[in-house]
């Protein structure tokens, strides 16, 4: 039988899990399209505690639970720009992803905007790509230094 997901709102005491999730992602699973160097900067985020806080206290962000673990999470800026999703590298494809995106575009709608956007990596562009998100642009960031190429994505409601 599988596991009941659980989606409840993020709180300051779920930061170590959030961080850890954000973290062991980024090094076992965006390990296969990013350089080295560029997953060490992206997994520092990790650390940026104060950057997590604010997140939580001022963003929609919501956690999915198994079993009393947190197994993923998600976040939503500005009302209808999708800021972040990430699912334990343990609990991939198990539509964990799938279920916070769902309850992400439902606020979206809620908040009655017509489309929602977010920059993707290259990892979960055919994610994306599954759920009908349109690529507007290719695009590169530059993060301390180091350069990262993504997506920009919508999806119009």
């Amino acid at each position: 039988m599988k596991n009941q997901i659980e989606i409840r709102t993020a709180t300051l005491e779920d930061i170590p899990e959030i961080t850890s999730i954000f973290r062991d992602t980024i090094t076992h699973i965006n390990s296969k399209h990013y350089s080295e160097k560029q997953i060490m900067i992206w997994a520092s985020g990790a650390d940026a505690i104060e950057t997590w806080e604010e997140r939580i206290s001022k963003l929609y962000f919501i956690v999915a639970k198994i079993e009393n673990i947190i197994v993923g999470f998600a976040y939503l800026k500005n009302g209808n720009y999708f800021d972040g999703l990430f699912v334990h590298k343990d609990y991939q494809r198990q539509g964990i992803g799938s279920k916070l995106l769902r309850i992400i575009e439902s606020q979206v709608m809620m908040n009655d905007f017509e489309v929602i956007k977010s920059d993707v990596s290259k990892t979960a562009l055919p994610f994306f790509d599954n759920k009908y998100y349109d690529v507007i642009k290719k695009q590169k960031k530059t993060v301390k230094g180091v350069v990262f190429e993504n997506y920009l994505v919508e999806k119009i409601f």
